[in-house]
């Protein structure tokens, strides 16, 4: 099957569910309407329609960071299978003879005959009567919980840089043009300014120590472990630093950022549809056509039930558009991550806007891994250093905005 007709199945699929979704809320909320409460039976309907849009919704991320990233989609898994194969046991002739005779003569004389004979009895359960013949299989592959990594890196823009900063010129005043008359005086017209931003390369670090023999005897290839390691659980830390950095020793978040605009749900505990167009419709227009929302998966769930006052959906299935076009909230397209809030009262949990202009990345060192076999020789482990240095900042405030949960 091609990647294209995998796409369009999903996508199929995606519009489909969220029809039946769409067709099960409206009729809670009838229920809400009519009777105060909604059919527990309709209840679980929708939740189980919700757990099948949200195995759906990684295609969903996928289209959308390829159509921020312009590139393709690779949505293929590789599947390891494992065949348990046990060796069949069985016993020598001899052995069932001297069973059978034994339970003939039990049979026949009762259980105090039996103390003639001595019956080796081989179990699993005990190592000498031959557990160590039934060893257990291991299997070559170490079970890890999911990261989940902020996928900022995908909405962004990112510079690389070989210095310690970057400095970024910014507008930060206009001049007016006036008007005048054919023969009117014509004055300075005066407002032009500029500023500078500077992005810093801040670092990050991990240091792990492993001992001589595990790396020389352990079954898996430590150093090729700890390299996934460290690339996983840097990239998480970025991830939350570009969300809600401190900006001290760390990269700026852009939900800290005192100069980012935001705008009320109009509820004191929820979201509401008319708090998302006006989030929306909060953002200039320029920034608005490549804006995207950004919010954890959480508030996905609660977004999808939202109606504006006509009662149309503020979410939108991609199945109804060309095949390769994501879902969407109010026709913009949406990203996961992670470290943004869930929704509870006075928390923020929503982002709107052009993150490519209000954010920059800095990428200065790469993962850099350091192996170490001298500092710690003398207790027989070997120490692995991991450095990498990265950068995030607002540049551009008025380019995106946040939703808060409040009246």
């Amino acid at each position: 099957m091609s990647d294209h007709t995998e796409v369009r199945e999903a996508v199929e699929s995606i519009g489909k569910a969220f029809e039946e979704f769409k067709t099960t809320n409206d009729e809670r909320l009838a229920d809400i309407e009519k009777k105060g409460a909604s059919d527990p039976l309709v209840d679980e309907k929708l939740e189980r329609i919700e757990k099948s849009l949200d195995s759906l919704e990684d295609i969903n991320q996928q289209l959308t960071k390829q159509a921020l990233a312009s590139e393709k989609v690779n949505d293929r898994i590789d599947e390891f299978e494992t065949t348990l194969k046990r060796p069949e046991v069985g016993l020598e002739s001899k052995a069932v003879d001297e069973r059978l005779a034994a339970y003939d003569t039990y049979l026949r004389k009762g259980k105090e005959a039996l103390d003639e004979f001595e019956v080796k009895v081989l179990t699993v359960s005990n190592d000498a009567g031959g557990g160590h013949l039934a060893p257990p299989e291991y299997v070559a592959e170490i079970v890890k919980k999911v990261t989940e990594i902020s996928p900022i890196r995908s909405a962004a823009r990112i510079r690389q840089t070989s210095d310690r900063s970057v400095q970024v010129p910014t507008r930060t005043g206009t001049a007016a043009a006036q008007w005048v008359s054919e023969t009117g005086t014509r004055s300075e017209t005066t407002g032009l300014t500029y500023g500078m931003e500077e992005i810093a390369a801040h670092e990050q670090y991990a240091i792990y120590d492993i001992s001589e023999q595990e790396v020389e005897d352990s079954a898996f290839n430590m150093e090729a472990e700890l390299s996934d390691e460290f690339s996983s659980q840097f990239a998480k830390a970025e991830g939350t630093s570009f969300v809600n950095g401190t900006a001290a020793g760390q990269p700026e978040g852009f939900m800290v950022n005192a100069s980012v605009g935001e705008t009320n749900s109009g509820h004191a505990s929820t979201l509401k549809a008319d708090g998302l167009i006006d989030l929306y419709s909060a953002v200039k227009t320029d920034y608005a056509r490549n804006g995207i929302f950004m919010f954890n998966r959480s508030t996905l769930g609660a977004i999808r039930k939202l109606q504006d006052t006509n009662g149309s959906y503020v979410f939108q299935a991609g199945f109804s558009l060309q095949v390769g076009v994501p879902n969407t909230i109010l026709g913009q397209p949406y990203v996961e991550a992670p470290d943004m809030a869930d929704v509870a009262a006075n928390a923020y949990p929503v982002a709107f806007g052009d993150f490519r202009r209000a954010y920059i990345i800095v990428d200065r060192i790469q993962l850099a891994i350091l192996r170490d076999p001298f500092t710690q020789a003398t207790s027989g482990t070997i120490r692995y250093v991991a450095r990498r240095r990265v950068g995030g900042q607002v540049v551009l405030a008025e380019a995106i905005r946040k939703q808060k949960v409040s009246a």
